[in-house]
């Protein structure tokens, strides 16, 4: 009795003090990232928590206790009715390479909201002695871009004066989806359909600098609304080996999207007034709702996992095509294709003759690397690069494990970096800390006992 009251004492102290954590963060100073000026902004982890623990590995994995965001044909091994949620703590340090000057923002973001279900289990012949067609699905909510800046230049213009050039943007994208997956014997497929949907706002104001001479101040305005259909397809084939071995191969690929857009520009003058705002003295120029559309390029992955009652191991490789985005039919001249090298690793010491008692005999310990370049590319590339650590935590007690019903707290500390001291642009170190709480219960599942 004194063990399981330790236990489950330890397990309400590492929710209370996440949650202490997660509504510190709130408090804190919102994302400040310049580069998410370029293309769609900065690209949000796709990933459930646990995979991002293991270095962001997704192509090759799957698991009927949770749910693979990325690659849709791992639905086929759902067998039970999964609730996802996923939130994440950014501090992110800028530093420029040509100065000592450095700025810190932390922020907190919900990651994703998902729901997993099991549709069916059916056998492929009448004389097949076990059931060997399995098909899942899922729903959810999750962002896919953010952007966030506000960056001041001021500088010196020869022959004129003194110009302070404020640079401020908000907005991104986000994603509705729905997805499924089959599997048949040892090969699933999936696909994720569903609505991309969001906005953007940047804004520049100009003012130049004189003692004796008075100087309109200038305002320009773009916001842009969008939104259309994206389809991801995936695959998956597992090889029994000897023993307890299982080998499985995937790929997934994220195919190109055309989302209709609208936007409003304004081109004005301005002047501050008395609260700290600003105030439109003469509109130069106004274009409202001018219709175009935004083209996310095609991106994929490959990978691989393998599997025994204790180790999991993976690696996976991306690509995405992002010299072909277009905006309103212009390419953004500082995008590039980019790639990213990840593997991970996942440890399980438990046994089916391991005491209940041993509580960290059930954690699930993980590690991951990654390695690639960026999107977006100023002058130079710029690497990015980062470790990852993480462990998933049972909150259900175990007497509650045989009817199928479970809690697991997912973590993951990912530290990354973004550029380099060879690059002729500010570099970022960022530290994401992550938490996901995985729900699963037999639900809309008829018992023939109770």
């Amino acid at each position: 009795m004194h063990s399981a009251n330790s236990i489950t004492a330890m397990k309400n102290k590492i929710a209370a003090s996440l949650i202490c954590i997660l509504i510190g963060a709130i408090a804190n100073g919102q994302d400040n990232s310049p580069f998410s000026r370029y293309g769609v902004g900065d690209q949000a982890q796709n990933n459930n928590i646990l995979n991002r623990a293991m270095g962001g590995i997704s192509a090759g994995y799957s698991d009927y206790q949770s749910i693979n965001l990325t690659n849709p044909a791992s639905l086929g091994n759902v067998q039970i009715t999964i609730f996802d949620f996923g939130a994440e703590i950014v501090r992110r340090t800028l530093k420029s390479n040509i100065s000592p000057q450095k700025y810190t923002s932390t922020n907190t973001n919900v990651s994703y909201l998902q729901i997993g279900f099991p549709l069916g289990a059916f056998k492929a012949k009448k004389s097949d002695r076990e059931k060997n067609i399995f098909w899942g699905g899922s729903f959810g909510l999750r962002p896919v871009t953010r952007i966030g800046y506000k960056i001041q230049d001021d500088k010196r213009v020869p022959g004129l004066d003194s110009v302070n050039n404020l640079y401020e943007g908000t907005g991104g994208l986000n994603q509705v989806n729905f997805s499924t997956g089959l599997r048949v014997k040892n090969l699933s497929v999936g696909v994720s359909a569903g609505y991309t949907f969001g906005n953007n706002d940047y804004s520049t104001k100009v003012q130049f600098v004189n003692d004796s001479i008075a100087y309109y101040r200038s305002y320009r305005d773009a916001q842009t609304r969008f939104g259309g259909l994206f389809v991801t397809v995936g695959t998956q084939y597992q090889i029994k080996l000897k023993g307890d071995g299982l080998l499985k191969f995937g790929a997934y690929a994220n195919l190109q999207q055309n989302l209709r857009a609208r936007r409003d520009i304004l081109d004005a003058t301005f002047a501050p007034d008395n609260n700290g705002g600003d105030v439109i003295i003469d509109t130069v120029s106004y274009k409202r709702d001018e219709a175009g559309t935004l083209e996310i390029p095609m991106s994929y992955a490959v990978g691989f996992t393998y599997a025994n009652t204790h180790i999991l191991v993976g690696a996976d490789v991306e690509i995405a095509d992002w010299k072909n985005y277009t905006s309103y039919n212009q390419k953004d001249p500082a995008l590039q294709n980019s790639f990213t090298v990840r593997a991970g690793v996942q440890y399980y010491p438990a046994v089916e003759t391991t005491p209940t008692s041993k509580y960290w005999s059930f954690v699930k310990y993980r590690a991951g690397i990654y390695y690639g370049s960026d999107y977006v590319k100023i002058t130079n590339n710029r690497t990015i690069a980062g470790a990852t650590l993480g462990a998933g935590f049972p909150l259900t007690s175990f007497q509650r494990l045989r009817f199928g019903d479970f809690v697991t707290l997912n973590t993951a500390v990912d530290l990354g970096i973004r550029g380099s001291k060879k690059s002729e642009s500010i570099r970022e170190n960022i530290t994401r800390f992550s938490i996901g709480i995985s729900m699963n219960a037999r639900w809309f599942q008829k018992r023939k006992y109770d």
